[in-house]
């Protein structure tokens, strides 16, 4: 059984998303502020958060912000009325799974939640968008939230919350090449990297966990980071249960 929480200040609409989770095999939990979701949060471990954008006090992504701080492995999803709301660019920066408008279509919504991973987020540093968006498409569609730029300078940018994996173009705009790597080496120590590249004569400054030329196949790549996300699990303690359901 997987725990979710479902924060709105609608708690009709929120106890409904829990009901509709309760005729399977999960559970819905209900915040109807970011303070209760909070406690909420500091009482108990949940699989995956359902926020609302917009909610009187906190917002949603203050909130998520927040829930990060108490529990940083936790995956979260967003809902909105308000698909030009700023908040949505400053929750994305907290590596969200997916932004969902409103109305919300269900049978998607509980599919995200059941594939949505802990510990799961990763850093793609990419300049071709059309790439970036495929592979972003793909990753979340495996469970996994990401955190993305396009140049050395936005890796330089990437929210404050840790990425078990990152997937790095060897050559960004705004540097020389390799310099993503070491700007993200930098800001988050240890992180397990891999390189995607069109230019395997190019030298790496540091070690990477994989190297991936391009064209690549893209199931490459999700091998590798299947791979790194099961050691990240067993890194925190959580193991093969904290992964894909």
């Amino acid at each position: 059984m997987r725990n979710y929480l479902i924060v709105d200040d609608n708690r009709e609409f929120a106890e409904n998303v829990a009901e509709i989770l309760e005729d399977g095999p999960d559970r819905g939990w209900v915040a109807g502020s970011g303070a209760e979701a909070l406690a909420l949060v500091g009482e108990r471990r949940f699989d995956a958060v359902l926020t609302d954008m917009r909610m009187p006090i906190m917002g949603g992504a203050e909130l998520v912000h927040r829930l990060r701080r108490i529990d940083a492995g936790l995956p979260a999803i967003a809902i909105t009325a308000y698909t030009g709301d700023d908040q949505i660019a400053a929750a994305r920066r907290e590596g969200l799974l997916a932004v969902l408008p409103k109305p919300v279509v269900v049978p998607h919504l509980l599919d995200l939640l059941r594939k949505a991973r802990r510990h799961g987020l990763v850093a793609l540093v990419e300049d071709d968008l059309a790439l970036a968006d495929n592979l972003g498409e793909v990753l979340r569609a495996r469970g996994f939230s990401v955190i993305t730029a396009t140049s050395v300078l936005e890796t330089e940018r990437l929210g404050a919350v840790r990425p078990f994996s990152a997937l790095v173009d060897l050559r960004v705009r705004g540097g020389a090449d390799g310099e993503a790597l070491t700007k993200l080496a930098a800001k988050y120590p240890g992180l397990p990297m891999i390189v995607i590249t069109a230019h395997g004569e190019l030298e790496l400054p540091i070690a990477c966990a994989a190297l991936i030329l391009k064209p690549f196949e893209t199931a490459r790549v999700l091998d590798v980071l299947e791979e790194l996300h099961r050691a990240a699990l067993e890194a925190t303690g959580a193991g093969a249960g904290e992964g894909r359901s």
